[in-house]
């Protein structure tokens, strides 16, 4: 895309000048001898970055830098200045400017100062760009209940330590997102973040994709290849299924741990490195230890900030919310809701597969419902039986059924009163009598006003 560039000064042989010099260069230009309109053109054009004059009349330069900076914050902005008003430039660099050039000047000198300028902007764009589309990859995390909570203040607690985490958890608990949580929030930020599968690779290819290799150090190695540690070398490395590890790579990595420095595959040279580590895995990792799969040492070396993941039916208060975002990820253009009863079946279901089978359910279901309300029907049939469970519940029960009919939320309600008064209260007690869960009859109470 053609960059644009607006030059703002009151001389107008120096606009002349600086268009036909950064025309040349293949810019497109736009010039103004008056602040306001240079403002103006800004709200129009847009512009890739601007070159403007400290002294001017009417509306002097730092002013239009700063309104400038309230119609575009990251507009890189260049201060053409006078020998004498260098105090002047360094303010506005406080407020903003991106950098600055005294009059006279070299035009090459300016191009240079253009080039670096759109250079950097150009790769803060692009930072901001693929940090969002990690986030899109990755999701968030998504919840009011207290353990995540818990969860998210530990996140806070040990993002800034170098020390090693260890995230446990089943699986499509989250695991990634939080360690990518953790990684946003640190001081590496704005450097990599790389994961690894530690179970989806053998251990002859799983040594090189972390240590690299170096050319001719095997069969097919035809070229030096930099390893996942030197790849995130002032970043998060996550080794995600760390307990999935062979016991001969977990002494390697142990040392690489304690050293911060390994070798290549075939390599002699070594190579240092800083790198915050953050492992998971969805095993008990002293059930690992006791079978002799995974070296205790290492557990400890891992383990030195332990972040554990509690199961979705464990905080079933979270789905509403969890199935909102999901629906608003995977439909943002059409407003779409889940009725009541599907609701209900989602927060009485077990969630085997966590958080990831509740995103995959909610997609399925918005491409089946097309329309505004996602129904039971909708649903995959191992959470629609639960509506069969409830009938099998209630057979044998006198359910006086009026000719005209009978409201099913009438009758789930006295259900959930008549619970309520043979456990005397007791909300868990009612919901094992309902065959649900206690999160699941607090919804149901919550849906019909019900004070329990």
């Amino acid at each position: 895309m053609l960059n644009k560039i607006l030059v703002i000064d009151d001389e107008e042989h120096m606009c002349w000048a600086l268009e036909k010099g950064l025309m040349q260069e293949g810019y497109q230009v736009f010039t103004s001898t008056r602040g306001k309109h240079g403002l103006d053109i800004i709200r129009k054009e847009t512009p890739s970055l601007v070159i403007l004059d400290l002294k001017m009349p009417e509306m002097d330069g730092l002013e239009v830098l700063v309104k400038a900076k309230d119609l575009m914050p990251k507009l890189p902005i260049i201060m053409i200045t006078a020998h004498g008003t260098i105090d002047t430039a360094i303010e506005a660099m406080k407020l903003g400017a991106t950098d600055y050039i005294t009059k006279p000047f070299d035009l090459d000198e300016l191009k240079m100062v253009i080039r670096q300028a759109l250079m950097v902007n150009h790769l803060q764009e692009e930072v901001t760009f693929l940090r969002s589309e990690l986030n899109k990859k990755y999701g968030q995390i998504v919840g009011n209940s207290q353990a995540i909570h818990d969860v998210c203040g530990l996140i806070e607690k040990v993002a800034d330590s170098n020390a090693t985490v260890l995230v446990t958890g089943e699986s499509g608990t989250g695991k990634e997102i939080t360690a990518l949580s953790i990684h946003q929030l640190s001081s590496r930020r704005d450097k990599p973040f790389v994961p690894i599968n530690c179970a989806a690779l053998p251990e002859s290819l799983l040594e090189s994709e972390l240590f690299g290799h170096e050319k001719g150090a095997f069969t097919g190695a035809v070229a030096r290849k930099l390893g996942r540690f030197e790849l995130a070398n002032q970043g998060t490395l996550f080794l995600d299924e760390i307990t999935e590890m062979p016991l001969s790579m977990q002494v390697k990595l142990l040392r690489v741990l304690q050293e911060k420095e390994f070798e290549r595959v075939g390599g002699t040279d070594s190579i240092k490195i800083d790198v915050r580590v953050i492992a998971a895995t969805n095993r008990d990792p002293m059930e690992c230890i006791r079978k002799g799969t995974f070296r205790e040492d290492l557990f400890y070396r891992l383990n030195v900030l332990p972040i554990h993941l509690p199961p979705l039916r464990e905080r079933t208060e979270d789905i509403p919310l969890l199935a909102m975002h999901f629906i608003k990820k995977f439909n943002p253009s059409q407003e779409q809701r889940m009725s009541p009863e599907a609701m209900g079946l989602l927060i009485s279901y077990e969630w085997p597969g966590n958080i990831r089978e509740l995103q995959n359910v909610i997609e399925r279901s918005i491409i089946l419902a097309q329309g505004n309300e996602i129904k039971p029907h909708h649903l995959p049939k191992e959470i629609q039986k639960l509506d069969e469970v409830k009938n099998e519940t209630t057979h044998g029960l006198i359910i006086n059924f009026p000719d005209d009919g009978i409201s099913f939320d009438e009758v789930e309600k006295e259900l959930i009163l008549k619970a309520l008064e043979k456990s005397n209260g007791n909300q868990t007690r009612a919901a094992q009598l309902l065959g649900i869960t206690r999160s699941a009859l607090l919804y149901r109470a919550q849906k019909y006003r019900l004070k329990i």
